[in-house]
């Protein structure tokens, strides 16, 4: 072998490692795929399981994504454990054709309920799977641990508009509660998402999917039950149906991340709020807003990772990844080069 075929041979096996599942290297990863506005939150822990929290929308253009994010990035072979939050077609939409491109072992969602303002249907119900389990507040979703690693807890903190009830540990929060005002209630599906916490060792990351405004509340008053976070997931797109100001100052995260589309979420008022929480030291992206009716909201152009429209888009993902101490992590969007590190709390 000649010594330029031998570097080459190296450094392919080092991007490799880089990108492939968190086995490689100990870490914990985190994408966000780009759904055009919908949401798909991929995990991948350091014994190399897998964990997706929705599937975007109907049709191929999600699934395939996912698929690739899955599969050519991260080195998976499958999902084994997929949590539906609600079902909204642009959170369960593309389940059933993911199960067509991968294997899926456990589904995690509300099942059918009494009173379900919104029913996915049979296609849906009956997509092939290891098995289904209806997910309740203080669940904890079983993960394989790594020996002298850091610890994995994946917990469902509420759903179908129940929540984990708080005890004498929890932070009494009466005076960031009394801030709260109300807004007009949603009557849809959206307040029976399911709201995950996910821990490796002391990094801590909140994914509430689409729950509303006035049931976030809840979570944090008068105790909050989720405690302080270093990464939250921007609730329900940065629609300000959701992402109330109490929450965002309770959990008072380091970094937010979004999941709109290029015309779909990052309000006025959302955008606002997350850049006025003095704990969020950066908020990235998934869409640059180009809403055309004026109330466009952005954070510079390296904290986005899509720049175009959903006709003319690349589907880039961000990436977040946490070192093996859990003491930071990095958060990346891999089609421009952007990299920024932060310290866990």
């Amino acid at each position: 072998m000649t010594r330029i075929a031998a570097l080459t041979t190296v450094l392919v096996l080092s991007l490799t490692s880089f990108s492939s599942a968190g086995t490689k290297d100990g870490r914990f990863d985190i994408y966000w795929v780009d759904v055009e506005g919908g949401a798909a939150t991929l995990m991948v822990t350091p014994a190399g399981e897998s964990i997706l929290i929705d599937t975007g929308n109907p049709g191929l253009r999600d699934p395939n994504r996912i698929a690739h994010v899955a599969t050519k990035v991260a080195g998976l072979q499958r999902i084994n454990h997929l949590i539906i939050t609600h079902y909204h077609r642009d959170h369960y939409g593309g389940a059933s054709s993911l199960s067509k491109l991968l294997p899926i072992g456990t589904v995690h969602d509300n099942g059918k309920f009494e009173g379900m303002p919104d029913d996915p249907g049979k296609d849906y119900f009956e997509f092939k799977a290891g098995k289904r389990v209806v997910i309740n507040p203080g669940d904890k979703i079983a993960v394989k641990q790594v020996a002298d690693g850091k610890a994995i807890t994946l917990t469902c903190l509420g759903t179908r508009k129940s929540f984990i009830e708080g005890d004498g540990d929890d932070p009494d929060n009466a005076t960031i509660c009394a801030t709260h005002r109300p807004k007009d209630r949603d009557g849809s599906d959206n307040a029976n998402s399911v709201v995950t916490l996910i821990e490796f060792g002391s990094f801590r990351f909140y994914d509430g999917g689409d729950l509303t405004w006035n049931q976030e509340m809840r979570l944090v008053c008068p105790k909050n039950v989720v405690g302080e976070v270093d990464v939250y997931q921007v609730t329900h797109h940065g629609l300000d149906s959701s992402n109330n100001p109490v929450v965002l100052q309770s959990l008072k995260p380091r970094v937010a991340i979004m999941n709109n589309g290029h015309k779909k979420g990052c309000l006025p008022e959302v955008f606002a709020n997350l850049t006025a929480t003095k704990s969020i030291k950066q908020v990235y992206q998934v869409h640059k807003n180009l809403r055309p009716d004026g109330s466009v909201n952005n954070v510079a152009a390296e904290f986005i990772a899509n720049q175009k429209a959903t006709e003319e888009c690349d589907g880039h993902y961000i990436k977040l990844s946490v070192a093996p101490d859990s003491k930071s992590y990095r958060v990346s969007i891999p089609s421009s080069g952007h990299e920024k590190t932060f310290k866990t709390k």
